[in-house]
């Protein structure tokens, strides 16, 4: 097979044979960062003119043409090859065959190794603050649901045993705030990102060309250029980043999607989830399945495997640029795509389900979950606490025996022999809504707390 159409031609003249071009080849991937390979270049080639490097008159008519490829394949007037080897490839090759050697003076100065390395940064710069976008609306509907059930009382649960009375709104502020990190994850990610362009790095060495590389990276919306041209062309530590993060935040939709399958089953009855986000069964007629946050809940997998696999391709490649790093965009897109699909879906589900207050309410009956308010009442009135923890313990054993199912069925002379502390006013602190109005402390489930904690989250997306 004949060299042509391949920015390497002229060492080597043969190519692979077809299926071992396609298999080194990158199209299919890296396609989608053909936006960002054409504002490279335009910065690239405005600097080209400014220095000097190529004629004023060339630099124009390479911005015009690229300004023109990259709107028509917005309209669907031209289509990427996918016979093309990549897409820094086939965006020189049609300004190649549309302008002769003027197309070919674009690449004065640069190498597809710093190419590259701007293109992801620039791929990300535009698709991560959407996928921020898509959490943002996901706090919101969380937010929006929240506000609904103020007093909605629930059961809060340490290792999924009932623990203490909380609130339905207080659980979705829980999630509603690790989302509300992942969100600044990613934009601490991107801040780090914008700081160094990497054109201008060359293949590692720079180049004896008098690029001004301040001048690219103020066009292309970084700081300053790369400190160090080699390290520019081998760190991918920001799609490393990204990486973790995207990981970090499908393992919190994860965690909230196995409460809500939890909460979906018949023995909880918590919450029912929106026919369109739900299937059945192809052999049990009766079956509604909460099939999207199941797989929600398994796409954590995956993007912790894109993470793995991206710190594995990493760990062994000796400095600067290895073809290994091709390998970098297929499990960074994929978790980016995840993600942003997962977030949609979870906030939809959010926003359509149907929450069974009755039946969370009544599932703070039966587990004592009012115990560490009988404790903390007796601390109140001067008992050591752990002295406390034992009162109260015993109660709940007393109760158990006789068939009891809260303290405040037990009668005062009972639980005056666990402590002569108790008296009648233990008994009005011991429902659920008055066990959360109690907890007013910042960060609580009482219902004024968790207004503020909801006009808090709401500011921090809004500041973001």
């Amino acid at each position: 097979m004949k060299n042509s159409g391949v920015l390497w031609a002229g060492r080597l003249e043969e190519k692979p044979e077809a299926e071992a071009f396609a298999f080194q080849a990158s199209i299919n991937v890296d396609r989608r960062m053909a936006e960002d390979d054409i504002r490279g270049s335009r910065a690239h080639a405005a600097m080209l003119g400014k220095q000097g490097i190529i004629p004023a008159e060339i630099a124009a008519a390479l911005d015009n043409e690229l300004g023109r490829i990259a709107e028509e394949l917005k309209a669907g007037k031209i289509f990427i090859d996918d016979n093309a080897e990549d897409i820094h490839s086939f965006i020189e090759g049609v300004l190649t065959e549309r302008l002769g050697d003027a197309g070919r003076m674009v690449h004065a100065g640069r190498s597809r190794n710093d190419q590259v390395a701007l293109d992801l940064r620039l791929y990300l710069k535009r698709v991560v603050p959407e996928l921020q976008g898509e959490i943002a609306a996901a706090i919101s509907a969380l937010l929006d649901k929240a506000e609904k059930h103020i007093d909605s009382v629930m059961p809060g649960y340490t290792h999924l045993q009932r623990a203490q009375p909380v609130t339905l709104a207080h659980h979705l502020c829980a999630w509603a705030a690790g989302l509300q990190r992942d969100h600044r994850r990613f934009t601490d990610a991107l801040a780090r990102l914008s700081e160094e362009c990497p054109l201008g790095s060359g293949a590692l060495a720079g180049t004896g060309l008098p690029l001004d590389r301040e001048e690219t990276a103020r066009a292309l919306g970084f700081a300053k250029p790369s400190l160090n041209s080699m390290d520019s062309v081998a760190d991918r530590d920001f799609a490393l980043e990204i990486s973790s993060a995207c990981a970090i935040t499908q393992t919190h939709l994860s965690r909230f999607c196995e409460d809500m399958v939890i909460w979906a089953s018949e023995e909880f009855k918590f919450i029912d989830l929106a026919e369109s986000y739900s299937t059945g069964s192809s052999i049990m007629p009766q079956k509604k399945n909460p099939d999207f946050a199941e797989l929600i809940r398994g796409k954590a997998g995956r993007t912790t495997g894109n993470l793995v696999t991206l710190l594995t391709l990493l760990k062994g490649l000796p400095y600067a640029y290895d073809k290994d790093l091709q390998e970098d965009k297929e499990s960074l897109f994929d978790s980016l795509d995840t993600v942003r699909a997962s977030m949609r879906i979870f906030g939809g589900m959010i926003g359509s389900a149907v929450f069974n207050t009755e039946r969370m309410e009544a599932a703070c009956i039966g587990g004592f979950l009012e115990a560490t308010d009988a404790a903390e009442y007796l601390v109140r009135r001067g008992l050591p606490f752990r002295k406390a923890h034992e009162a109260a313990a015993l109660i709940v054993r007393d109760c158990i025996n006789a068939g009891q199912k809260t303290i405040a069925e037990r009668p005062l002379p009972e639980l005056k022999k666990r402590s002569e502390l108790f008296e009648n006013d233990l008994y009005e602190m011991l429902s659920p809504a008055a066990c959360v109005k109690a907890r007013n402390l910042p960060g609580g489930p009482a219902p004024e707390e968790v207004r503020r904690q909801i006009k808090v989250l709401r500011e921090k997306i809004a500041g973001n």
